[in-house]
């Protein structure tokens, strides 16, 4: 999931990839870099995913060269879409896209299966969401600062890592804005003590 505050965006994930009812990896990294201040959460596929992924990361390479200027967060979630969209068939990927840039600030952007792109204040995807839509929407609320996102996204994975069979593992947050990149991992001990 991601969640935009005033001038970033704070991305997080469990760590638990499953193929069917075994757990293949307990501890695997589904936030990845994109460019430096872009970044996505991944799920579906994570062979899907990683492919697009790393087509994303050359084209905007490209991209970003050419220009020789830092790339429109928006930019990259299109080119998400785009590759989502015109693989629809063959893709089981679902992205969120999270990042800084200097012309819009923080930015969130849900690229769900199928390719379609949409701006949102925050994002939810993989199979723990459908455990916490409810808890998502009673809780979030406009404007919160860096450390209420960061609270309202730890709090909204241990209850799907509480609930999804295959959620677990830990909480990785990453935090970016135009000034630092931090990366917070959570250990699993009790998903719902990080509530309080």
């Amino acid at each position: 999931m991601a969640v935009e505050f005033d001038g970033g965006v704070v991305l997080g994930a469990d760590s638990r990839t499953s193929t069917g009812s075994y757990v293949a990896n307990r501890v695997s990294d589904k936030i990845v870099p994109i460019h430096d201040y872009v970044w996505a959460c991944r799920s579906g596929s994570a062979s899907d995913t990683q492919a697009v992924v790393d087509y994303v990361k050359y084209y905007l390479s490209g991209h970003t060269a050419e220009l020789d200027r830092l790339p429109r967060v928006h930019t990259c979630a299109n080119l998400m879409k785009s590759i989502c969209y015109e693989n629809k068939d063959h893709l089981m990927a679902g992205l969120i896209c999270g990042g800084w840039d200097p012309y819009e600030g923080g930015q969130v952007y849900e690229v769900p299966l199928g390719g379609s792109l949409v701006r949102q204040k925050y994002a939810i995807g993989g199979s723990g969401s459908t455990y916490i839509y409810g808890l998502v929407d009673a809780t979030f609320k406009e404007g919160m600062t860096k450390e209420e996102c960061k609270a309202f996204v730890k709090k909204s994975i241990a209850h799907a890592m509480s609930r999804d069979g295959s959620s677990g593992g830990v909480i990785r947050l990453e935090q970016l804005n135009n000034q630092e990149l931090k990366e917070n991992v959570f250990l699993e001990m009790n998903y719902l003590s990080l509530n309080k």
